[in-house]
């Protein structure tokens, strides 16, 4: 099966039991790619959904990936310290900055989970990444809530259009 139809099968059509293979070719890319002196992250954070969205997939793609890496890596994984608060027509069917406009104020940190962020280096899971936009407002809301460091794992990344993407969010040492 070819991967954009495989991808779309786990993140539409109920197919979360293909979260374990990916999780597991996730892994395999954070070995080859880890090095002794990289700053290892503390958290595993999946992108959140709205409650409506998560009802109508039944499921959330990012946490499926998200619990599956973090009992692998020694981390922890939490899916309540940043929450979707509205939502919005879905990511496919908009433009790149149609995404930004809609992300934009999407998302916020519990005043209670701000404790467990302060100072942390925190990974933040996703299935796929097309602009960067929900993934950079995610990272952005993080930081302003005292997290040190944020870093992106997705699954795919859908060709470019032409948006600035980021995989790193870090304060300067």
């Amino acid at each position: 099966m070819p991967w954009d139809r495989l991808i779309a099968a786990f993140k539409f059509h109920a197919a979360a039991e293909l979260a374990r293979p990916l999780a597991g070719l996730m892994l395999q890319a954070y070995h080859r790619a880890a090095t002794p002196d990289r700053d290892p992250p503390t958290l595993l954070l999946p992108v959140p959904l709205t409650a409506e969205r998560w009802r109508e997939r039944g499921y959330n793609q990012a946490w499926e990936l998200a619990r599956r890496l973090g009992p692998a890596l020694g981390l922890p994984v939490r899916d309540d310290l940043i929450e979707r608060l509205v939502g919005g027509a879905h990511q496919a069917e908009l433009s790149g900055e149609a995404r930004r406009r809609q992300v934009h104020g999407a998302y916020a940190v519990p005043a209670s989970a701000r404790s467990a962020l302060a100072g942390v280096h925190v990974v933040l899971v996703d299935d796929v990444m097309t602009t960067g936009a929900t993934l950079a407002e995610c990272a952005r809301v993080l930081k302003r809530s005292g997290v040190r460091c944020v870093t992106v794992w997705a699954l795919a990344r859908t060709p470019a259009d032409g948006g600035r993407i980021g995989s790193a969010y870090c304060a300067p040492s």
